[in-house]
């Protein structure tokens, strides 16, 4: 027999978090209005590095670096070194608890004498730290540590001189779910496979006397199977994701450059019928029970299809499912950075508004990236999160041990 976990501190997390949402998003004609799309291993959709995280969460169509494996691996045919890598470091929720972290490792090498081509990969490891079972009457049964990590590799090439294309495949592994037998509490965890397409077009176009920069990035992410905690009574969608990107880069004067982005996405999923979207009585509840059990059954390929057309508000709620961030970073000679932006989520499907900052200083071999971000409302628990990454360049560190040889 399968049961979730009892959560002591990690109850609290989901409770002040949802009703904190819900409470502020009730309609004024009664209804409850909040229908944010569900998915399984969230944590997917967390921003794993600084840099993007400072910009309000964009990375689409920035300069590639060695964390452009969350944000679009096609960017690493068009990296500047040969090869990179990063940690990143995100102490997550701490406004509500200490022991929930998303750690991840990211890096690319480039291939062949042509410079065209990177193979690149990731490993993250998202901590929901240490959790408590128990039955609910003052039993307390074991002490778990739920967690969720993914490993990836990808592949990019250079179509042409300004495009790219990249693809990654990914294993998932979600172990937030426990057994209970004669034999003792054991745990069970959910796996998956995904896969993420992308593509990276940059130019530079002339203006006035000026050499600039325009890209346009994209990437459809976590395209792949269901994961279930319960012998696939209940499977969930992963977090396919459509993300759009473009970024415009002029100097400012020598050695100073601006770069202005913007980033749409989109989660590929269908909605959960909700009750209150069929009409009272025998037949509204049999429709609402046939298009649950449709919505369950549904093909992850299919789903993607399905999640432009499903809301029953039409065009007009499906726009509603689009986010963005607008960010910014102001460099000084390719070594100190400067960063803003802003994302937004619709109050329906999420309420997540946050203004976010960072800074970054680069050497020859190693580059350190800070960020932090600030919630329009205090009483989320995403407000003062905090992100650190720190990236080696490979291209650096073989001229830093020439010079010593």
């Amino acid at each position: 027999m399968y049961n979730t976990l009892q959560m002591n501190k990690r109850l609290i997390v989901i409770i002040t978090f949802l009703s904190a949402a819900v409470a502020s998003l009730w309609a004024e004609d009664g209804k409850n209005m909040f229908n944010p799309v569900e998915t399984g291993v969230t944590s997917l959709s967390i921003a794993p590095d600084a840099r993007g995280a400072s910009m309000g969460d964009l990375g689409a169509a920035t300069d590639p670096d060695a964390n452009s494996q969350f944000w679009n691996p096609s960017k690493y045919a068009f990296a500047y070194s040969q090869a990179a890598v990063s940690l990143n470091y995100t102490p997550w929720l701490r406004k509500l608890v200490n022991d929930i972290f998303l750690a991840d490792l990211s890096g690319y090498y480039k291939i062949g004498g042509s410079d065209n081509q990177a193979i690149s990969a990731s490993l993250r490891y998202f901590s929901l730290g240490e959790v408590n079972t128990g039955d609910g009457d003052g039993f307390v049964g074991q002490s778990l540590n739920p967690y969720e990590m993914s490993i990836d590799l990808g592949y990019s090439r250079k179509l042409s001189e300004k495009f790219s294309m990249g693809v990654v495949f990914r294993y998932i592994y979600s172990a937030l779910g426990f057994s209970t037998s004669y034999a003792g509490d054991q745990n069970v965890g959910a796996s998956a496979f995904a896969a993420d397409i992308a593509g990276y077009y940059t130019t530079y176009p002339i203006i006035g006397r000026n050499e600039c920069q325009w890209s346009w990035g994209w990437n459809i992410s976590n395209i792949g199977s269901k994961v279930s905690y319960d012998g696939g009574e209940n499977p969930a969608f992963l977090p396919t994701n459509l993300k759009l990107g473009t970024m415009f880069m002029f100097p400012l004067a020598d050695y100073h450059t601006l770069a202005l982005g913007l980033d749409l996405n989109k989660l590929l999923v269908p909605a959960k019928p909700r009750r209150l979207d069929y009409p009272d009585g025998i037949e509204g509840d049999e429709e609402y029970v046939n298009k649950l059990e449709d919505w369950r059954n549904m093909s992850p390929i299919t789903g993607i299809f399905k999640s432009f057309s499903d809301a029953p508000g039409g065009i007009s709620e499906e726009l509603k499912e689009i986010s963005f961030s607008l960010g910014a970073e102001y460099s000084y000679n390719q070594q100190f950075f400067l960063r803003a932006g802003y994302y937004y989520e619709n109050a329906n499907k999420g309420n997540r508004k946050y203004f976010a900052m960072g800074a970054g200083f680069s050497l020859n071999v190693v580059r350190l990236d800070a960020s932090y971000m600030m919630a329009t409302a205090q009483t989320s628990p995403l407000d003062q999160t905090l992100r650190f990454t720190l990236t080696f360049d490979m291209d650096g560190l073989r001229e830093l041990v020439g010079k010593r040889r």
